[in-house]
C-alpha cells in the first residue's frame, strides 16, 4: 500500500527505520528486532542505503523480505550517488517487480574521500531531479527528506526552504525531517513550509537517546541540536547505559506526546536497528492514547 494513501486516514501513522547490516548475522539479527516490533502495528518501515550505494542489493532484499515475509509496508531508501540513470531504473524495476509501492528519494552524502558531491555520469546532481524522474517514469509513492534546522551544506534556512519546494514540486508526496530533539525547531519549520506553499505532510523524526557519544556524533554529522539541560543530564549519567537510555526514552516520549497533542500526521523513528527503546516509547504513547493504536 502506498504511504501517501496511509497518511489520509484519520490517525497517525508510525513508522520505524533501519538500516542494512554488515554481515549475515546482523541480517538476521535485524529480522527479529523486526519481528519484536511487528507487534506494535507499525504503518510502514523504511530501509536506508549505504554509503555511496553500497548496500543497494541488500537494501532491495531487504524490503522485499519485509514486505513479503512479514507482511509489513516498506520503504526503500534512494539516492543519486555513484549511479546513473539506467542504475537507478534498474533497482527501481526490481523493486516494483518485488511489489515495494514506496521510495524515499535522496541526493546523498558525498562518497568517501570527496567533500562536495559531484554529479554521477547520466545521473542527477540534486534530490528534486531524481523526484521528477521518478514521478515521470514510476508509480511509487514518493517521500522526501528536510531539516528543521537545516541542511548541514546549507546553514541558510531560506535557501534550504527555497530547494524543499524545488523537491516537493517535482512531485514528492510527503517528507521526513531529519533526527531532533527540541520540538520548537519542528514548529518552526511547518510554519516556514506552510509559508512557502508547501502542503504535503510532515512528518517529524524521532531518535531515542540510548548513547551520549553516539547522540554527540550524530548531531555533529547532521547539523542538529540537543538542548543544554538534557545534554547535562545525559552527561551526568554517561557511563550507565540503562539510566541513559532511561532520559533518552523520557525525552523521547515528552516529545512524541507533544507533536502528537499539535496534530501531526505520524511519528518515524530512527531505531538504530535496536527494538527496546522504541518499544519502550510506543507502549508508553500507547498506554495513555490508546486510540492512537
Amino acid at each position: 500500500m502506498k504511504i501517501s494513501e496511509l497518511l489520509k486516514g484519520d490517525a497517525p501513522v508510525f513508522s520505524f527505520e533501519f538500516f542494512p547490516p554488515k554481515t549475515p548475522e546482523g541480517v538476521e539479527h535485524l529480522f527479529e528486532t523486526v519481528e519484536n516490533l511487528k507487534s506494535l502495528s507499525p504503518s510502514f518501515v523504511s530501509v536506508t542505503y549505504g554509503a555511496g550505494g553500497s548496500t543497494r542489493e541488500l537494501t532491495i532484499d531487504l524490503v522485499s523480505r519485509i514486505k513479503n515475509d512479514l507482511k509489513i509496508e516498506a520503504m526503500a531508501h534512494l539516492t543519486c550517488v555513484g549511479a546513473g540513470k539506467d542504475e537507478i531504473s534498474r533497482i527501481l524495476y526490481q523493486l516494483q517487480q518485488r511489489g515495494i509501492d514506496n521510495v524515499l528519494a535522496l541526493r546523498g552524502d558525498p562518497p568517501n574521500g570527496q567533500a562536495v558531491f559531484s554529479k554521477p555520469e547520466n545521473g542527477f546532481l540534486f534530490a528534486s531531479e531524481l523526484v521528477g524522474y521518478l514521478r515521470k517514469h514510476f508509480n511509487f509513492s514518493l517521500g522526501g527528506a528536510c531539516y528543521p534546522e537545516g541542511h548541514i551544506e546549507c546553514p541558510d534556512l531560506a535557501k534550504d526552504m527555497e530547494h524543499l519546494k524545488r523537491k516537493v514540486d517535482a512531485g514528492l508526496d510527503f517528507v521526513i525531517t531529519q533526527l531532533f530533539f527540541d520540538n520548537r525547531y519542528f514548529f518552526d519549520f511547518v510554519e516556514r513550509a506552510d509559508r512557502a506553499g508547501i502542503r504535503i505532510p510532515i512528518i517529524p523524526g524521532i531518535m531515542p537517546i540510548t548513547n551520549v557519544n553516539q547522540v554527540k556524533r550524530f548531531t555533529k554529522m547532521c547539523g542538529a541540536s540537543i538542548p543544554e539541560s538534557l545534554l547535562l543530564e545525559l552527561e551526568s549519567v554517561d557511563g550507565d547505559g540503562d539510566a541513559v537510555m532511561k532520559i533518552g526514552v523520557r525525552h523521547a516520549v515528552e516529545q512524541c506526546r507533544d507533536l502528537l497533542k499539535q496534530g501531526v500526521p505520524g511519528i518515524h523513528f530512527y531505531t538504530l536497528n535496536k527494538s527496546p527503546a522504541t518499544r519502550a516509547i510506543l507502549d508508553a504513547l500507547l498506554a495513555t492514547s490508546p486510540s492512537k493504536r
